[in-house]
């Protein structure tokens, strides 16, 4: 677990974001196995390891299957990922948020603690980014208070509501991985079978 010893650095919380409906993959991405278990349950078990608290961000007809998490559940006043997202920071504004999304098989512990020791609360967050496309990646990324108090703001006016957008408009450290492979997103049934395979030759 990270060390918060200085009081003025926001504690770490960790977020899976399961609340999506996974429209492209065509079943629900948060309960597809790639380790033994549903995804959702592997990526909240990482963040347990590394945060000071972890959750599971959830729509209301999704809470009856998720027993033995603490949950949050989306308040449905965003659009997107920020749903999720700005709803956890609504029910613990002081908290600065490792967000994951369901997509990413690959991650590791490794990874996010190198993301962990990255991070600088000066920024609005600190994000992930492959280096082929140097661009970041808002749903393996720790979002610093600041950030997400700008970010409600911003979605006032906004056209896109876009987390990646918005990240690119604003102060984030960008932090690249060892291997660009751990960013991979599944997200239709092809990328799935491809993750797979990936799994199944390490």
């Amino acid at each position: 677990m990270e060390n918060k010893s200085n009081s003025n650095i926001p504690p770490l919380y960790g977020l899976v974001l399961a609340g999506g409906k996974s429209t492209r993959m065509g079943q629900d991405k948060s309960l597809l196995e790639y380790h033994g278990i549903p995804q959702a349950d592997y990526l909240y078990s990482l963040l347990e390891k590394i945060c000071n608290k972890t959750f599971m961000s959830l729509r209301a007809d999704q809470q009856n299957g998720n027993k033995g998490v603490n949950a949050i559940l989306d308040e449905d006043r965003y659009r997107g990922p920020f749903n999720g997202i700005l709803s956890a920071h609504n029910s613990h504004p002081e908290a600065a948020w490792l967000v994951l999304a369901c997509d990413l098989p690959l991650i590791d512990e490794a990874s996010l603690n190198q993301l962990i020791e990255a991070r600088d609360p000066e920024f609005v967050a600190t994000a992930m980014a492959t280096r082929k496309s140097g661009l970041p990646e808002p749903l393996v990324a720790i979002w610093e208070p600041r950030g997400l108090n700008a970010a409600r703001e911003y979605l006032k006016t906004a056209e896109s509501s876009c987390p990646r957008k918005f990240l690119i408009r604003n102060n984030s450290k960008l932090v690249n991985p060892e291997k660009d492979q751990v960013l991979l997103n599944a997200n239709n049934p092809e990328e799935y079978q491809e993750a797979l395979t990936i799994i199944q030759s390490i």
